[in-house]
């Protein structure tokens, strides 16, 4: 088996799901210059709720798979959106013009109120995510990928490709672009700045909860704790290309778990799996660690004293 082109499928894998939830991160940024730490949590719920939802389904019906599947997702979206939306609303509107500890500490409290809710309602023991999809394995070069994992990688790319659409190409894209240059000047357009926030907020959430699933599905496993240190990997992401650029996002992401996967692959073998796999959480940070001292605007963003 080709080692190194596995690593890559298994990277670019975790670098999808990490670039759609680094989206979320990148346009509220972008849009209010505000880093949402309680992203990871919406992405936990989503995950929380299509547990729940295909689990009953797989139960009770006799739906195929991916009917399932897409059945829990779309039950998660509205959840996710309805969190995404109070979490603005109620936790940061009041907090745009206050000093930046501010909203910061409100995102920790808002993380941590979330994960106790999702605590109480499915319980602090790790739950096993239904495996209902077929484990088909394709052969790929000297590598393998599974049916979870093409899927994971078309859908993250799907997304993309929707988001850049929605951002370039409507309305509410340009509405979000004249906010992130100048809100008050774009409320005095006629631009409703509350609503495009809102709205920002919505659709990152609706992101996370098909990231969640993704999750879920991939590791079989669900917790009221998996969007701490996910949305954690996905900040850094986001750092990695550029926060409040979309592309470097994207970017972000992919190379994140490249650099992971390939990590925990070589540097494992390297050191008999001493700084390997076990480690694998510990390259995410030296990436971010090192992009912050080189680059402190990522990769796509602007350098110091540069303009666009």
């Amino acid at each position: 088996m080709d080692i190194f082109l596995q690593q890559i499928i298994n990277g670019l894998t975790l670098g999808s799901v990490y670039a759609i939830v680094a989206l979320g991160y990148t346009m509220v940024y972008g849009i209010i210059q505000l880093i949402n730490f309680a992203h990871g949590e919406v992405v936990m719920i989503g995950a929380m709720v299509a547990f729940t939802v295909i689990g009953w389904l797989a139960a009770n019906t006799a739906l195929p798979p991916l009917a399932i599947v897409l059945i829990g997702t779309i039950a998660a979206i509205p959840v996710c959106v309805a969190v995404g939306y109070a979490l603005e609303v109620f936790a940061y509107r009041r907090l745009r013009h206050a000093p930046r500890l501010a909203p910061l500490i409100t995102a920790i409290g808002a993380s941590i109120v979330l994960q106790q809710i999702a605590m109480m309602i499915w319980s602090r023991n790790p739950l096993a995510f239904p495996q209902i999809i077929p484990n088909t394995v394709y052969a790929v070069g000297g590598a393998t990928i599974t049916l979870v994992q093409l899927a994971i990688i078309i859908t993250s790319v799907a997304m993309m490709i929707g988001l850049t659409l929605v951002v370039y190409r409507t309305r509410l894209g340009v509405a979000m672009r004249a906010a992130s240059q100048n809100a008050p000047i774009a409320g005095l357009m006629g631009v409703n700045v509350n609503g495009v926030i809102a709205a920002t907020f919505m659709i990152g959430a609706a992101l996370a909860a098909v990231a969640g699933v993704m999750v879920g599905t991939y590791y079989g496993i669900a917790h009221y704790t998996m969007g701490a240190l996910l949305g954690l990997k996905a900040f850094c992401a986001a750092v990695l290309g550029g926060i409040g650029n979309l592309a470097g996002a994207m970017l972000g992401g992919m190379l994140l778990g490249i650099v992971e996967a390939l990590g925990a692959g070589y540097i494992g073998d390297f050191t008999n799996n001493v700084f390997g796999s076990n480690y694998q959480d510990v390259f995410a940070f030296l990436v971010l660690i090192a992009v912050l001292v080189f680059r402190p605007s990522g990769l796509l963003g602007e350098r110091i004293g540069e303009r666009a």
